[in-house]
Parts: C-alpha cells; structure tokens; sequence
C-alpha cells in the first residue's frame, strides 16, 4: 500500500471524498478513478495536485509520492514511450483532418482548449457531435477572449444546442470557461480515445500548421488536463456571456493560431 493511499485510509476517507476535499483546495476536478490511479502508480500526480494532497494529508511530497518518483515506477503512460504518438502530422490538411476526428469519434467526453479555433470543418464537428450524442460530456477551455469571429460564433451556437444549466442522467453536458489570466495559452484537441496537439509550423514561422496524434493514454490524461483546467476558469455559459467578452477590432492582438 502506498503511503498516498495509507495517509487516505488512516483519514477515513473514502476516493471520493478524497477527490472532493482535494477539489476545494485545488479548484481542480479530480476523481475517485484518478486518485486510485495515483495511488497504485499508475498514474503520475501533476504539481498541482500533489500540492494540494500535501496540504489535505499534511504530508511532505517526498513521503506521499515515493512510489511515484522511485527510480524502478513508471505510469502507464510513461511505460509507453513513443507508443503514445501515433502520427506525427506535417502538413495543415493532416492536422486539420486529425483534429475533426478526434472530435468526431469522441463518445463520452471530448476536451477543445485555446481561443484561436476558426476552421468551419474543425468548428461544425465539435457542434455536430454535441448535438448528435447527447451524453457526450465537452469542454470548451478559453484563454483569453475569442481571436476570430467564428470562435465566438461558435460558442453561441454550442449554448443553442445545449443549456450549460440542464443535468443528462445527472451529469453537466456543456462546460465553456475562460481560464485564469495569467494561465499560458495551449491548444489540443483530446477525447477519450484520442488527442491532437497543434506544434508550431515546422516550414516557417507561419503559426502552427503541423502536429502529432496521440493514442489513447496520453488522450486520457489530455482529458483530465482540460477538465481541472475548465474547473479552475471563470464560467462563459451564457450568449450575453459570450457576446460580453472583448471581439475583434477592440484594441486586442488577436495573433493568429487554429
């Protein structure tokens, strides 16, 4: 038994109250399987949150996460190696093409982050999906206000296919949330069976044309970076929200980018 788990257990507390008084520290959205998962070694606890299991458990990093960091531990992901990447993607088409898969074959969650996204293909799959399966949980995660027009667009039109508010078989479907501000920009495109992260142009300095796809273990742990991200953000879950926040033209270097 780790000390992880046994610092647990010795509280009485089973994972999920683990996993919710761990949330009220962090502002994260870890869960009962996710904190299993760190407590086997299976999964390798990110900064974050072995700050806050040190400040629930009152434990030093060093003791709590032994079985972790010890020279013979490795999770699965990181067992995996370069498995972990299925392609990667050179040219704009194939990252395009990539990214609408994803988004496509998600069935249970799919995680979208970044404020850049303006290609109508990429945009139409995200909001056909969300309206085609409607136990599909997504994750809008922003950094900044939308760069383009069809960003914001597409925000409304994800709050007229799904209400933020309204619960499926108990669970919120539609979570849009702008991250805090001094959080550094990312983009990926992640469900639970696969993930896309945009690299910059290997041709020049044209933005971020080129990428690599990612098998299921890396998508999975993608999903859970969007999700404590999202839960960490300002909620934008509303069209007067969306329409509130600063558009192009407002003074604002929108940069370019997806």
């Amino acid at each position: 038994m780790s000390k992880l788990r046994r610092a647990r257990v010795a509280r009485n507390l089973t994972l999920e109250e683990a996993a919710e008084r761990l949330n009220s520290i962090t502002g994260g959205a870890a869960d009962a399987s996710l904190l299993s998962g760190w407590e086997s070694g299976r999964k390798r606890t990110g900064m974050r949150n072995r700050a806050g299991l040190c400040e629930l458990y009152g434990e030093r990093p060093e003791d709590l996460f032994a079985h972790q960091d010890g020279e013979r531990s490795a999770s699965v992901l990181e067992a995996t190696g370069t498995g972990v990447v299925v392609r990667v993607l050179t040219r704009y088409i194939d990252l395009l093409e990539a990214m609408v898969g994803v988004a496509t074959g998600a069935r249970e969650q799919l995680v979208v982050t970044g404020s850049r996204s303006r290609e109508k293909s990429y945009l139409e799959a995200i909001e056909g999906v969300v309206a085609e399966r409607l136990d599909l949980v997504h994750y809008r995660v922003l950094f900044g206000p939308p760069r383009h027009r069809a960003l914001s667009d597409h925000l409304e039109r994800l709050l007229t296919l799904r209400d933020p508010s309204e619960r499926r078989n108990g669970v919120k479907t539609l979570h849009i949330a702008m991250a805090p501000v001094a959080a550094m920009e990312r983009f990926f495109v992640a469900s639970e069976r696969a993930a896309v992260v945009p690299l910059p142009s290997f041709h020049g300095a044209d933005g971020f044309d080129c990428g690599v796809l990612l098998g299921r273990e890396a998508a999975a742990g993608l999903v859970q970076h969007g999700r404590e991200a999202s839960a960490s953000g300002r909620p934008v879950e509303t069209v007067a929200a969306v329409r509130a926040l600063p558009q192009c033209g407002d003074g604002v270097d929108w940069g370019e980018g997806l």
